[in-house]
């Protein structure tokens, strides 16, 4: 699979579980799946396959400059 940019191994993992060895939190991220949004419902069961393109961005708080 290609992991936010860079070819990964499709080893079984879900979308949880990778989330977590990214060292980051379900509720801070939002994960595109093949350029569609995946629902936060299917994190703990979806597991990418090998030709699948995966993104996964973490929400940043911002204030005013």
């Amino acid at each position: 699979m290609q992991l936010n940019g860079e070819q990964k191994e499709a080893d079984g993992r879900t979308i949880t579980q990778i989330i977590e060895e990214m060292g980051l939190k379900k509720v801070m991220v939002a994960v595109e799946l093949n350029e569609n949004i995946l629902p936060k419902d299917q994190y703990d069961t979806y597991v990418p396959k090998e030709n699948d393109v995966v993104e996964i961005v973490q929400f940043m708080g911002g204030g005013s400059l």
